[in-house]
């Protein structure tokens, strides 16, 4: 399978692999936001060259990345309850994105994620 891609990304894809084997649950979710970050620029990125199927792959790497990020979460109060909401709402701008691009809201969506990165890793 990783041969019918472009090496380069064979490559990310075998560093992702290794990333995530050796992380410990705060690691992967740093990695997810990392990931989710990384999507967004280039759903920006993309949009701005006019690649839309580039966008559409990014848009869906990003919704993973969400994805992922619901599923780790447990209980619905408190902090969790607070990030699942936004966690959903960040869902929700994604695929109104799908249809009618708008690199700002993109651009703040990621903005706001990578807060929230910023402030996880500094936590603890």
């Amino acid at each position: 399978m990783l041969a019918l891609r472009n090496p380069a990304d064979a490559y990310r894809r075998v560093d992702f692999d290794a990333r995530v084997a050796g992380s410990d649950a705060k690691s992967l979710v740093l990695i997810c936001y990392e990931t989710l970050d990384i999507a967004l620029a280039s759903a920006i990125h993309a949009a701005a060259r006019g690649d839309n199927p580039g966008k559409s792959a990014a848009i869906t790497r990003a919704m993973s990345a969400i994805t992922a990020l619901q599923l780790g979460l447990r209980g619905d109060d408190g902090v969790a309850g607070a990030l699942r909401q936004f966690l959903e709402a960040g869902r929700r701008t994604l695929l109104d994105n799908a249809i009618a691009f708008d690199a700002d809201r993109v651009a703040a969506l990621r903005q706001d994620f990578a807060d929230i990165a910023r402030a996880m890793n500094a936590a603890v």
